[in-house]
């Protein structure tokens, strides 16, 4: 199996990655080889390395086409609602049962423990993400609906941690209400907000 005849170098490019996401997420990066992802998208392992170096790569290049992002998702289709309604309507999704694109992220998390040549490539992934985010926090108080004083990197922090974690214990593995985790989000939401000053309780001449 070579190259398809008449394939882009940029389609044969999507195809490898889509066949990554597919294969990472059902298999883990342990379980998966370099050749199995080569079989699922028709290319020997010759052609696929014209591509990409290593295994890695793949599993990073995989994440950055499909991972699942759905904070930005949400600001793509709803640029004008309050960054506190995004990061809420995000939180309360994070606990719906995550299709198989959405462990990506938390195979590539697992993998940089155990395989170095993971690490690089995935710290500048998060960084990139953790920038996007710390950049809508910044907008956030820019506009008064966030608190000025709080750092846009640790919110950033935050929330990543609070996605993977989420990913990690799925409601198969550990349920809670549905309300009680909204009512949850809404304080800690409430606790991003600009401290409101106490209201003044004067007499009426």
């Amino acid at each position: 199996m070579g190259r398809t005849v008449g394939a882009t170098a940029e389609g044969t490019r999507r195809r490898l990655l889509r066949a990554a996401a597919d294969v990472f997420a059902a298999r883990g990066y342990d379980g998966t080889r370099v050749a199995d992802i080569a079989k699922a998208a028709g290319l020997s392992n010759s052609a696929l390395y014209c591509y990409f170096t290593s295994r890695a790569e793949l599993l990073i290049g995989a994440l950055r086409a499909h991972g699942r992002r759905p904070l930005e998702e949400l600001v793509a289709r709803f640029p004008t609602r309050s960054v506190a309604d995004l990061l809420l309507q995000t939180g309360a999704a994070l606990r719906r049962q995550q299709g198989p694109e959405s462990f990506l992220a938390v195979e590539a998390l697992i993998a940089a423990r155990h395989h170095g040549d993971v690490v690089p490539a995935l710290h500048d992934y998060l960084g990139e993400r953790a920038g996007w985010l710390a950049d809508l926090v910044r907008e956030g108080q820019r506009s008064g609906e966030l608190d000025p004083a709080l750092s846009p990197q640790a919110v950033a922090h935050f929330c990543l941690a609070l996605a993977a974690g989420t990913t990690l214990i799925s409601p198969d593995l550990h349920d809670v209400d549905d309300q009680d985790w909204i009512d949850l989000l809404i304080r800690v939401i409430a606790s991003l907000e600009p401290a409101r000053a106490p209201r003044e309780i004067g007499t009426h001449a």
